[in-house]
C-alpha cells in the first residue's frame, strides 16, 4: 500500500484592502461630510467678501457701538455712515441666555419623565408631539407669543422686578415690560425645549442598563438611581443638547422680531421693552437698504456667524471636558 501524497494548500493571503462596496459607502460618506463644511466655508466667504468694505471703514467700532445709521444724497452716494452691532449683540446674547436658563431644567425633567416615569403609550404620544413641535415654523411661536403669551409674560416679568429688583438686570426705572428681551427669551425657551428634550432623552436612554440595575439592587429609589447614574452618564449630552439649544436662539429671526422692540441702544435690562439681535436687525432693514447698507447687513451675518461658530465649538470643548460616566 502507498500513501497518496498530500497537497497542501498555499496561505490565504491576508489583505486590509477593503471591498468595493465598503469603498463606494466611503467616498459618499466623505464627500458629504467635506461637501457641508465646503458649503459653510462659502458662506463665510460670501458674507466677508460682501461686508469687507464696511468692516475696514468701522473697524473694531462695528462691534462696540450702537449706532446705525447712513445718510445718501439724491444720487443715492453715501454722505455719511455710522454701523454697530453692539445693542445688537448685547440683545442677542439676553435673549439667549433667558430662553437657557428657562429651557434646560424644564427639557430635563421631561426627558427624565419620558425615560423613566411615562407608561409607554403616553410616551409614544409624547415623543411625538415634542418632535412635531421641533418642526414648527418660528413664524407661528412668535404670532402665537405676541397674541396669547406676552399679556402673561408681562405679568411674570412685573413680579419678578417687584420681588428680585435688587438684582441690577432686573431693575426698572421706566415700567415698560412690553416687547422686552424678557418675552423673547421665553418665546425662544418653548421653541428650543424640544430639541433639548429630544437630545437629553436620547442621551438618557443609553444610561448602562448593567449600572441601573446595580443601583436598584444597593436599594436605591429611582430618583436615587436617575442622580447616581443617569444624570451623571448623561452630563455632556445634556451640555451639548442645551448649547445646541443655545445657538438656535442666537440665530433665530422672525419669533424675536415679532415680540421685540429693536432699539439702538446697549440694554443690559432684561425687563425693560427695549433691545434687539443680530437676525431681527437683518430682517428689518433688508427690504429697504441701500446697496452699501446692504453690505454692512452681510458684516453683521458674518458676526453673527462667528458667534456661532464660536458658541459650537465652546460646545464641542465643554462636552469633551465633561462626558463622564454615572458612578
Amino acid at each position: 500500500m502507498s500513501t497518496p501524497n498530500l497537497v497542501i494548500p498555499s496561505p490565504r493571503e491576508i489583505t486590509t484592502e477593503p471591498r468595493r462596496s465598503d469603498k463606494v459607502f466611503r467616498g459618499v460618506v466623505t464627500a458629504g461630510g467635506l461637501s457641508s463644511l465646503l458649503i459653510l466655508g462659502l458662506i463665510a466667504i460670501f458674507l466677508g467678501y460682501r461686508g469687507f468694505e464696511v468692516l475696514r471703514q468701522e473697524g473694531f467700532g462695528f462691534i462696540t457701538h450702537s449706532d446705525w445709521s447712513i445718510t445718501t444724497d439724491d444720487a443715492g452716494n453715501v454722505i455719511e455712515s455710522h454701523f454697530g452691532l453692539a445693542a445688537m449683540l448685547v440683545g442677542t446674547i439676553l435673549c439667549a441666555l433667558v430662553a437657557v436658563v428657562i429651557a434646560v431644567p424644564i427639557s430635563i425633567f421631561s426627558a427624565l419623565f419620558l425615560n423613566f416615569y411615562s407608561p409607554n403609550w403616553l410616551k409614544k404620544f409624547l415623543i411625538a408631539i415634542i418632535d412635531m413641535m421641533a418642526a414648527f415654523p418660528s413664524i407661528l411661536f412668535g404670532i402665537w407669543g405676541f397674541l396669547v403669551l406676552m399679556p402673561s409674560v408681562e405679568y411674570w416679568a412685573k413680579l419678578i422686578h417687584r420681588y428680585l429688583g435688587f438684582i441690577p438686570i432686573f431693575d426698572m426705572q421706566v415700567p415698560v415690560f412690553t416687547r422686552s428681551p424678557f418675552v423673547a427669551g421665553v418665546v425662544l425657551a418653548i421653541m428650543i425645549i424640544p430639541i433639548i428634550t429630544s437630545v437629553s432623552r436620547e442621551v438618557f436612554a443609553q444610561a448602562p442598563l448593567d449600572r441601573i440595575q446595580a443601583a436598584y439592587a444597593l436599594g436605591a429609589t429611582r430618583w436615587a438611581m436617575i442622580k447616581a447614574v443617569v444624570i451623571p452618564y448623561g452630563r455632556s449630552g445634556v451640555i451639548g443638547g442645551a448649547m445646541l439649544g443655545l445657538g438656535r436662539a442666537m440665530g433665530e429671526t422672525v419669533a424675536v422680531f415679532t415680540v421685540l422692540n429693536i432699539v439702538f441702544q446697549v440694554n443690559w435690562q432684561v425687563l425693560l421693552g427695549a433691545g434687539g439681535n443680530v437676525a431681527s436687525l437683518i430682517i428689518l432693514k433688508f427690504g429697504d437698504a441701500s446697496p452699501y447698507e446692504i453690505k454692512a447687513l452681510m458684516a453683521a451675518g458674518l458676526v453673527l456667524f462667528l458667534l456661532t461658530l464660536l458658541v459650537n465649538a465652546t460646545a464641542n470643548f465643554i462636552v469633551k471636558r465633561t462626558g463622564k460616566s454615572g458612578r
